[in-house]
């Protein structure tokens, strides 16, 4: 009798549970929709079989699984064992694919803690761009209305591969650089064949585009209108691209940080937006400024104003200080009548701007100090479009017979070249992320643009230039 009353006792208690567990389920999908958890919008139909056997048939011990793998990824991390971790990693997001943070914290890991530890260019590169793989090719999976997700991988093409900080970042541009041309071809819009290939190797890159790279040629067609000319080889706008699509398919509430990754790489797409050179042997590319970029940069932060409202002394102020890098851009370029128009812009927008009322409201003195302050720092971007631009000045005065103007541009070339060298450390780090290209690089790229066909220059006056130069007209 007492054990039918147990019996009895357990099976009341079991409902009772049961009753329980049912009223507070509702809560808990609540919170997993908040922190990104829950289920809805994700199909697990067409996932691996290890990726649905640990989600659904591991259940409640997938937490404890994962716990385990964490600590041993952290314990071979302290003893500099990283090849393990790869599996690892995999593991991981296998048993929390939906949690967010595990996506980007391993990405993350990946691309910039173990990526150092390397000193070999090519090691590196293989890290940073397996961070890349995991968030594009599974995260957004798995992930696809994870703003943080986008902007994460937005990242890595903006700042890990565009920006100067890391001692191999040349070779990570040029490694990307290769890749999207394997895609588009050598020309920056050459994926617009690709939207309706017509031939065989057409239809090969548009493969190669959409299920490898992920990237949908329509959609960088739109990216190109909305915030371009952009050059695809380059990273900014593959940054562009990501945080584009991210806005699309997020919460409008977490999308500020999608917004400024745009901004940010429209700015070093007008910097260092331009592609001169794909360097196979040295494994670098050659970039210059793209000025083509200026009016677009300005519609991108009178929409930044328009959409943040509470920013706007911030916003503002990162609007002129990049207006003022346009004016001594296209001064430095010979585009005078465009610097003139956003200086007087500056002036009539911000009429108490020091910089320039220190040069007295006068376009020429504006860019001659901008000049000097540029020659007197260890910016490559700034000192490589110093010397582009007075080399392109040289070689248009020899065009106009005015050969020893020519002379004083090219030797203050030289001695702009020596000094920036001079201040650059001289360990191997400081020299990849600050030293110059040669200055015959640099001018021969300049070379380059005057001869091409879209220069605008007669066929007679590259004869000339040819000629005062001593190369042989007929190449």
């Amino acid at each position: 009798m007492n054990r039918r009353l147990v019996q009895y006792a357990r099976f009341i208690v079991l409902v009772l549970c049961l009753a329980v567990a049912g009223s507070v389920r509702d809560a808990l999908e609540h919170q997993r929709a908040n922190m990104g958890m829950a289920a809805t919008g994700v199909d697990l139909k067409n996932a691996p079989r290890a990726l649905v056997f640990a989600t659904v048939a591991l259940g409640g011990f997938r937490g404890l699984i994962a716990n385990f793998l964490w600590i041993r990824m952290s314990n071979l991390q302290d003893q500099d064992k990283y090849f393990e971790m790869v599996q690892l990693a995999d593991w991981i997001t296998k048993l929390q694919p939906r949690l967010k943070q595990v996506w980007i914290h391993q990405a993350w890991n990946m691309a910039y803690n173990i990526s150092v530890k390397f000193t070999e260019p090519q090691d590196r590169w293989r890290w940073v761009s397996r961070g890349i793989e995991l968030l594009r090719d599974e995260g957004l999976r798995y992930n696809p209305d994870q703003a943080l997700v986008y902007r994460e991988l937005a990242w890595f093409f903006q700042h890990k591969i565009g920006q100067e900080l890391d001692d191999a970042h040349m070779y990570y541009k040029y490694q990307w650089a290769v890749t999207m041309t394997r895609a588009i071809g050598t020309n920056r819009n050459g994926y617009l064949e690709l939207i309706q290939p017509a031939t065989d190797d057409a239809r090969e890159r548009a493969r190669f585009l959409r299920q490898v790279l992920k990237m949908d040629p329509a959609l960088m067609k739109a990216a190109d209108e909305k915030y371009g000319p952009l050059d695809w080889r380059l990273p900014e706008a593959s940054a562009i691209y990501w945080a584009m699509i991210g806005l699309e398919k997020s919460r409008p509430a977490d999308q500020d940080s999608l917004r400024r990754v745009i901004y940010q790489s429209t700015l070093q797409s007008f910097q260092h937006g331009a592609l001169l050179k794909i360097d196979n042997q040295k494994k670098r590319v050659v970039l210059g400024p793209n000025p083509d970029m200026v009016a677009r940069m300005v519609a991108i932060y009178d929409k930044m104003l328009a959409d943040e409202p509470v920013k706007k002394d911030m916003i503002n102020r990162a609007k002129r200080n990049t207006i003022r890098q346009c004016v001594f851009h296209l001064y430095m370029n010979n585009r005078m009548a465009e610097a003139r128009y956003w200086f007087n812009y500056l002036k009539e927008n911000w009429p108490d701007d020091y910089q320039v009322n220190q040069s007295g409201g006068d376009l020429d003195t504006f860019a001659l100090r901008q000049i000097t302050e540029g020659v007197g720092e260890t910016d490559r971007v700034k000192t490589t479009a110093i010397l582009m631009a007075y080399t392109r000045t040289a070689f248009l005065s020899l065009i106009e017979d005015e050969d020893d103007r020519a002379t004083v541009l090219l030797d203050m070339c030289k001695r702009i070249w020596q000094n920036h060298q001079s201040r650059v450390p001289k360990d191997p780090g400081s020299i990849a992320r600050l030293g110059l290209e040669p200055l015959s690089l640099i001018q021969s790229n300049v070379l380059n643009q005057l001869l091409a066909p879209e220069s605008g220059l007669t066929p007679e006056a590259k004869a000339v230039l040819l000629s005062k130069l001593k190369l042989n007209t007929t190449k």
